[in-house]
């Protein structure tokens, strides 16, 4: 959506959007770290094994909505990311996977090579490709400031993208990713016009951007009531903690209140300084859109190159970059949804991880999943996402049919 806004001109709004939500979602992540942190911590501890699998499935199954027209093609797409996730050594067996004796895919596909290939890439080659059919003409940036009915459609999503981000960053291992992806499926749902999203929705632009900067607070919250961190960042912010010589877990409030507290004061100074940065530097972001195809394609091109190098210094991860830009731009030629592949990719290991540790404590019984209310819960959600619009749409069809008759 927020390309979709460039091409017309607006970006940046969208920008000013993702800057002012961003915020919005920092600071309501704050409140609830204060006032929810041990509710919530003792709430995540609820959720094993069995429930982050049927969390992951759902999360997979309602990525179906941002298929599009067609939610068979979204749910191909899904589970062509969930194989591609299997690629590499197995993390319990040590057994390889799908290596075909290749040393460099032992520790399987890197996400950022598939996820710039498919995106950036294959921009690239779509831009390059379709440039008789592009009538060459740069969209003008005509406002910086968003208007008031902007403020006003963006301002429910903001405040739902960052309560849904705050409450799935909570949950250890899942991630702002996740929350970005519910949070935009919400939005598309409960939407009277869900026909916009795509086109350059300020609403599709808004809630994603603040579930993703609420899901970083929120996985702070078991870092410090608990112990566990929550995502990668919080993971370092734990052996920082450790390095001196501090503890981070129920007592860390009593035995560290300045630490603690420190901490959470420096996300308000953090969150108010990106916004004082942000903001007056939009229209200089924004006027990257301006700039014309011959200079910024090349761009594209060697910042995807040399970030993907930087990762692993693989030659390989080169090669898979312009394989998935090329895959990327016949997906999308052909109404293929990227997206579902790339939450695939994410998912998959932490859905295998969680599904067998699940099975070792029921001893192979599937029956875990529907005898955990939670897990239960989320499977039957997860069934009607998809059952429904099927229902509905044959329903539709009958009606037109009997109309006719």
């Amino acid at each position: 959506d927020g390309h979709q806004m460039a091409k017309n001109g607006r970006a940046g709004v969208a920008l000013a959007i993702c800057a002012i939500g961003s915020f919005a979602a920092g600071l309501i992540a704050l409140i609830g770290l204060i006032l929810l942190a041990n509710p919530l911590a003792s709430v995540a501890l609820k959720f094993g094994p069995a429930e982050y699998t049927s969390l992951m499935l759902l999360g997979l199954l309602a990525v179906s909505g941002l298929g599009g027209k067609s939610i068979t093609k979204a749910l191909m797409m899904t589970v062509f990311g969930l194989l591609l996730a299997t690629i590499g050594i197995d993390s319990v067996s040590g057994v390889t996977r799908f290596t075909y004796d290749m040393p460099v895919l032992y520790s399987g596909l890197e996400f950022l090579t598939i996820a710039v290939g498919l995106f950036a890439v294959g921009e690239v080659f779509k831009a390059i490709l379709e440039r008789e059919s592009n009538d060459g003409e740069i969209a003008k940036i005509t406002r910086i400031v968003p208007t008031k009915q902007d403020l006003k459609d963006s301002s429910l999503p903001i405040v739902r993208g960052s309560v849904l981000g705050f409450f799935i960053g909570v949950l250890p291992g899942a991630g702002a990713t996740l929350a970005s992806f519910f949070s935009y499926i919400m939005e598309k749902k409960i939407s009277k016009n869900p026909k916009k999203f795509g086109t350059g929705a300020i609403e599709g632009v808004a809630a994603p951007e603040s579930a993703n900067n609420a899901a970083a607070g929120g996985a702070i919250v078991p870092l410090l009531t608990l112990g566990i961190p929550g995502s990668g960042s919080t993971a370092i912010l734990m052996s920082a903690f450790i390095m001196f010589n501090i503890t981070p877990g129920p007592l860390l409030f009593e035995e560290h209140p300045d630490v603690a507290w420190g901490l959470i004061a420096s996300m308000f100074v953090g969150n108010a300084i990106l916004l004082l940065l942000n903001l007056p530097m939009v229209r200089v972001f924004a006027k990257v859109v301006e700039t014309p195809a011959k200079y910024l394609i090349p761009l594209i091109v060697g910042f995807s190159f040399f970030g993907v190098y930087a990762v692993q210094f693989s030659i390989f991860d080169l090669g898979l970059l312009l394989a998935c830009g090329v895959a990327g731009y016949f997906l999308s030629k052909n109404d293929f949804p990227i997206a579902p592949l790339v939450l695939g990719l994410v998912l998959g290991p932490m859905i295998e991880n969680n599904l067998r540790r699940a099975l070792t404590i029921s001893n192979g019984d599937m029956m875990i999943f529907i005898q955990k209310p939670l897990s239960l819960a989320f499977i039957i959600i997860g069934i009607l996402w998809i059952l429904t619009p099927l229902f509905l749409k044959l329903r539709g069809k009958k009606l037109i049919l009997n109309e006719e008759g």
